[in-house]
């Protein structure tokens, strides 16, 4: 079975993996504490999901560049985004107008979808996990996994 992974780029790093039927398999937040954990602990990662097709990263510079270099070696189809682009597929503009609303309409919805994707629920959430989970949606959109946003989850 296929699968898309979703990373929020950083050392501390969101992950969100979704399966072809567009729900949400799991999700994690991750701390690395030097570019070169980075490297390591994303190389073990993808290795971890040999199902793997496409990588969406939120984010850009050597963090990216580490994710895309190894996708890279794995022939994996990587979409880089902007937080701007899945927040405005997902997310009212009302929802997003500034960091704090959006990191709270963020998590709000990332919970509407860890319920719709019967995941475990969350403990607690952290917000790099939760955006996490809002760019592999968008991705599971973007490919075609999902032809619309579920009506459970609004817009």
């Amino acid at each position: 079975m296929s699968s898309l992974l979703a990373v929020d780029l950083g050392l501390k790093t969101g992950l969100a993996c979704y399966g072809l039927n567009g729900r949400l398999q799991w999700y994690r937040s991750r701390h690395f504490g030097t570019v070169g954990q980075l490297r390591r602990g994303a190389r073990g990662l993808l290795g971890d999901l040999p199902d793997l097709e496409v990588l969406v990263l939120e984010g850009g510079g050597p963090v990216a560049d580490a994710w895309q270099r190894e996708a890279g070696r794995r022939q994996l189809s990587v979409r880089r985004i902007s937080a701007e682009v899945w927040r405005g597929t997902l997310l009212y503009p009302r929802e997003h107008r500034d960091r704090p609303k959006a990191k709270h309409s963020a998590e709000d919805l990332a919970r509407r979808v860890i319920a719709w994707s019967e995941a475990p629920k969350p403990t607690s959430l952290r917000h790099d996990a939760a955006e996490a989970i809002l760019i592999g949606l968008w991705g599971v959109l973007e490919v075609g996994w999902l032809e619309a946003l579920p009506r459970e989850l609004g817009r």
